[in-house]
């Protein structure tokens, strides 16, 4: 009865084993698979089972459990640089092209990526440019196995867990990083222990620029990086051999066209050392035409406008007067406002000298008008005083005295037919030819003979003999050799002077003092020479001005 106790026993103790088993088997199998894929290990495993509650086993399909290489990324990196291996104030050495000397110093690789330059300022000399640096050497120290060449390389976000190369920019006056949505910048780190450094940033520069010809000029602006701390046997920049500077093909500047971009070296030497130095030299073309809208074409206009003063009456002075002074003032305006733009340089520049002369002709213009008024009144002025003479002359001369007389419709001889008085009755009063009241009567006796009236011919004999008495004693001048020209021609009996020409003068002369003789008064005159002088000179002026520059501005491309 024991034993038969005991047999049933141990059945059903092997049954409860046999139907544990396939659980703790499968189970067994997972935690395998997960352990493995995480410690890097890939184990396939195929042609396996698993069972039911009953024991009942079935075939799963073959599957390769996914690897996460992160996890054996973040391994390297914290066997490369954890647990005090690596010391990143220490400078790493570098090895010779052929692999086969060590050099003392480090060097480094720069290559630049420009992506948009913002603007370029004249007035502070400056220019702002945001572009994407690149810096490249190798660190032995940092070596590490691909893993069958599945990792490419480690991505290192933090900077400050290596060696970093001293960089800075020598002609930075204002930069920034960009921190948007995260900080631009990563650390690319090889199998081969070469590490990639990136960052985007953005730099004001500063650029010292030669304004001579402004505004065809070409100005070279620099980017200057150097070590600051290590010297040339320490550390060592080199451009990259292939392509350094990339531009972004889309870049546009308002008023600039970037021409070329020449790479350099510049290592400094200051009382501490040699320093390694790298430059970029980037040619900025100014474009013209902006500055032949706003510039140029408005100063031509303005001194055009001005030369309207000359086409005015002369008598027109309101006009020609507001006119002069408004482009005078609209003219100074315009050039306070080109300087404004520009630093004050010691230098005269190209569009100070385009301004300066545009300015002195609409100066011109209004000091033309000014000339004008003085010649018109000095006409007027000289009028009367002929007008004065001839009235004189025709008092004393017979003949012209003669065409008075019968221009005032009195013909006949001259009056002769009363005698003289005599001298005695003359000579009684001496004094009567100084006399204010003589000179009042002559006066009057100027306006009487001026208005046509003719009084008696004893008067007019009186009057005669009375405005020749000098000193009370009665004289009479003599006759001219030549006789007047009166309208109606000679006179009878003239004598005729004819002049020989010059054999010098030419006859160019000649035909200009005969156009000019069409016009009977100086002003007059004076407004058709300026009309002909100043666009004759401006145009002389353009034409030695853009001959002067536009060759210069071509030796600078």
């Amino acid at each position: 009865m024991g034993a038969a106790s005991c047999w049933y026993s141990f059945v059903v103790a092997m049954a409860i084993v046999l139907s544990c088993w396939p659980q703790a088997a499968s189970s067994e199998l997972y935690r395998k698979s997960h352990s493995d894929s995480n410690g890097g290990s890939s184990y396939k495993y195929t042609n396996y089972h698993t069972y039911d509650n009953y024991g009942v086993g079935t075939r799963r399909s073959p599957a390769t459990p996914a690897t996460n290489h992160r996890m054996r990324e973040k391994k390297l990196l914290d066997i490369i640089l954890g647990n005090g291996t690596y010391d990143r104030k220490i400078r790493p050495s570098t090895v010779d092209d052929k692999g086969s000397q060590e050099m003392n110093y480090t060097k480094v690789i720069i290559n630049i990526m420009i992506r948009s330059i913002n603007k370029i300022d004249d007035y502070h000399m400056e220019y702002s440019v945001q572009m994407t640096f690149r810096e490249q050497w190798k660190d032995d120290r940092l070596k590490y196995t691909n893993e069958g060449g599945k990792i490419k390389y480690l991505t290192l976000t933090e900077t400050d867990k290596i060696w970093m190369p001293d960089l800075f920019f020598k002609n930075e006056k204002i930069g920034h990083f960009h921190d948007i949505i995260l900080p631009n910048t990563y650390i690319r780190i090889f199998p081969e222990g070469e590490v990639l450094y990136s960052i985007r940033i953005s730099l004001t520069l500063s650029c010292p620029m030669n304004l001579k010809l402004y505004p065809l000029d070409t100005q070279v602006c620099e980017l200057l990086m150097a070590s600051y701390g290590w010297t040339t046997e320490d550390l060592v920049f080199k451009w990259e051999d292939k392509d350094p500077i990339q531009v972004n093909k889309n870049l546009h500047l308002p008023r600039f066209t970037l021409k070329e971009v020449v790479p350099k070296y510049c290592n400094s030497k200051t009382n501490t050392g040699e320093y390694s130095c790298l430059k970029v030299n980037l040619f900025f073309k100014r474009e013209f035409s902006y500055y032949l809208i706003q510039y140029y074409i408005p100063c031509c206009m303005l001194v055009i406008v001005s030369w309207v003063s000359f086409w005015l009456d002369q008598y027109a002075v309101p006009a020609r007067v507001a006119l002069g002074v408004t482009t005078l003032l609209t003219m100074s305006t315009q050039n306070a406002g080109i300087n404004q733009s520009l630093p004050p340089v010691s230098y005269t520049k190209a569009i100070d000298i385009w301004t300066g002369v545009c300015l002195t002709f609409v100066f011109g213009a209004l000091l033309e008008f000014a000339l004008v008024n003085y010649a018109c009144r000095s006409d007027l002025q000289r009028e009367k005083m002929n007008k004065q003479q001839q009235l004189h002359r025709r008092r004393w001369d017979p003949e012209l005295l003669q065409g008075t007389r019968a221009e005032g419709g009195v013909c006949g001889p001259l009056p002769s037919a009363p005698p003289p008085p005599p001298l005695d009755d003359l000579l009684h009063h001496p004094s009567s030819s100084s006399s204010p009241s003589h000179h009042h009567s002559r006066h009057l006796h100027h306006h009487h003979y001026y208005s046509g009236r003719r009084g008696s011919p004893e008067d007019e004999y009186h009057s005669f003999v009375r405005e020749r008495m000098e000193n009370g004693v009665p004289t009479f001048a003599m006759r001219p050799l030549v006789g007047s020209f009166r309208e109606g021609g000679a006179a009878p009996g003239a004598c005729e002077v004819h002049l020989a020409r010059s054999p010098g003068r030419s006859s160019t002369g000649n035909c200009i003092k005969l156009w000019l003789s069409k016009f009977p008064t100086r002003s007059k005159r004076i407004d058709v020479i300026a009309r002909i002088t100043f666009p004759l000179v401006f145009a002389l002026f353009n034409m030695a001005y853009w001959s002067a520059y536009l060759p210069e501005e071509k030796k600078q491309v």
